[in-house]
């Protein structure tokens, strides 16, 4: 009998799968019921989340670690694979979770019908992303997380959130096409989608069939990057993040991220040191796409006069950042890369919060809190126009500028926060070099200064128009429910600042891991039933 700790890699999946199942027959009129069952599931994430990332900081031989669905081998059957990449996703996703969630119980979540089922299906579809190991099963989260978000986009009603969620769902329908043909690919030349296997099996491949497979790995990349938000196939996300509201958009902050962790997964596993002549396929058009992406998210950055499509903007940056620091293909700028991951996440989270609550004092969107009749019935939606949450009180600028002064500084990576120490760890090693490769890596130097410039340009711009121009007697009512998040996702920041030398530890060694791996595939390959 396996010891049920043993169980616990499974439990963000059918966690969050069995509750939503329980909200959806509990249906909407029993609200306290639900909202009670969302908080426990939710907080229970954080935890599972922590102890499954204390298990994966051990040694080399036990920091690979297989759940074998069924009891079959790896080469048959369903696999779910945790290693301090997963575990360092999954916490992100819980603590991600928890704020936005907490921040929707103020209000958000009565505007509309069934915001919490939706809410524990894309913490599903994300945890299991993360967690797969094998592309097919990767397709199904894919699709199970997208086809949540596709709700909580739509999620409060409007005109422009419903023509936004339109152009999300036709851009990610089109990518799960592409995702298709690239997996159909790689199974039908190679003959197995297990990633460990499909890694193991490509250096052997006879050259008549390279090119087709690395084909069919670029057309699974082109379906990550469209996630991702690559330039120029990340034209839909400034205006779908901005017109979500501001809890769905918190959380759909760590979706363009799935992305990239399938990209760094998968690049380094099927084309890394070890895949013979195929080894770096592809890494120059990531690096050179990042910077376009970088580029055209900066410019994004400058020129809107929106606080949100601002932050949609940042989170293309942050995704151009990640695509060309893993394209550089080097173990010390995969690390810093990692570091900058767990650091934007949160912070962008933050700022899609903080600008809900500081545009609420200047009464801008206030029409996407209308309630359909439909749904909740005429009285509700009375008692929703008429509730207002949270105190005017004449502090509450004051503690929301310091907040956005906070987000804009770990955004741009400027001292003392943690995205500067990201952004330095990244930089460090890019610096010495020379040559071809030597003059791409100075322009990612670059670019990540510049980038840098250009968010702090704009937000100190944003932070002036919203903070101080406002009239005096505006004043925004503020609840705790919904700082508290806000502040949770800053003290995130502050902690890795604080101890940023066992965080860059822990990135350094995953990094080692993703370039080298080898325990990877031997604790994949090697679980026996």
């Amino acid at each position: 009998m396996m010891p049920w700790t043993s169980h616990l890699m499974i439990a963000p999946i059918i966690l969050p799968l069995l509750v939503g199942a329980l909200m959806v027959l509990a249906g909407e009129r029993r609200r306290m019921l639900v909202t009670g069952l969302a908080i426990a599931s939710t907080t229970a994430l954080v935890v599972i989340a922590i102890l499954l990332l204390l298990r994966a900081s051990g040694t080399e031989e036990t920091a690979t670690q297989v759940y074998r669905l069924g009891n079959w081998p790896a080469q048959f059957g369903i696999v779910l694979v945790l290693d301090r990449l997963s575990a360092l996703m999954l916490v992100l996703t819980a603590l991600l979770g928890l704020c936005a969630l907490t921040f929707a119980l103020a209000r958000w979540h009565k505007a509309g019908a069934h915001f919490h089922p939706l809410f524990q299906f894309q913490l599903m579809g994300l945890n299991g992303a993360f967690l797969t190991g094998d592309l097919f099963n990767l397709f199904v989260f894919f699709e199970v997380m997208l086809a949540a978000s596709y709700g909580l986009v739509l999620h409060g009603s409007g005109t422009a959130r419903v023509r936004a969620g339109l152009h999300y769902i036709a851009i990610n329908l089109a990518a799960s096409l592409l995702f298709l043909v690239g997996v159909s690919m790689l199974y039908g030349l190679v003959g197995t989608l297990n990633m460990a296997d499909l890694a193991s099996r490509i250096p052997a491949l006879p050259a008549q069939d390279r090119g087709l497979v690395e084909a069919g790995a670029a057309i699974l990349g082109i379906a990550f990057l469209i996630k991702a938000g690559m330039w120029p196939m990340g034209f839909w996300l400034p205006t779908t993040y901005a017109a979500a509201s501001a809890p769905a958009a918190a959380i759909l902050s760590i979706l363009s991220k799935v992305g990239v962790y399938a990209l760094l997964r998968i690049w380094l596993l099927f084309f890394g040191e070890g895949a013979g002549d195929s080894a770096g396929f592809g890494g120059t058009w990531l690096v050179v796409g990042g910077l376009l992406t970088i580029a055209f998210g900066s410019i994004a950055v400058l020129a809107t006069q929106n606080m949100a499509r601002l932050a949609g903007a940042a989170v293309l940056v942050s995704s151009g950042t990640l695509l060309a620091a893993i394209g550089v293909g080097q173990v010390g700028v995969t690390a810093g890369a990692l570091f900058y991951l767990a650091s934007s996440v949160p912070g962008i989270a933050a700022l899609f919060l903080l600008i809900e609550l500081a545009e609420r004092g200047r009464d801008v969107g206030a029409d996407v809190l209308a309630v359909t009749r439909e749904a909740f019935g005429e009285a509700e939606e009375e008692d929703m126009e008429d509730e207002e949450i949270g105190v005017a009180i004449p502090a509450a600028k004051a503690v929301l500028g310091m907040s956005f002064f906070a987000c804009a500084l770990l955004l741009a990576g400027l001292p003392p926060l943690s995205g500067f120490l990201a952004k330095f760890a990244m930089l460090a090693p890019l610096l010495p070099s020379e040559g071809e490769a030597g003059l791409l890596r100075w322009t990612l130097s670059a670019a990540l200064l510049l980038s840098g410039l250009a968010t702090i340009i704009a937000m100190t711009r944003a932070g002036i128009d919203a903070f101080w121009v406002t009239p005096e007697g505006n004043l925004p009512r503020i609840g705790l429910m919904e700082f508290a998040p806000v502040l949770l996702l800053l003290a995130l920041s502050l902690a890795m600042t604080v101890g940023a030398g066992p965080v860059l530890q822990y990135m350094q060694v995953t990094a080692d891991a993703l370039h080298a791996p080898t325990a990877y595939l031997r604790g994949v390959m090697g679980a026996m039933p």
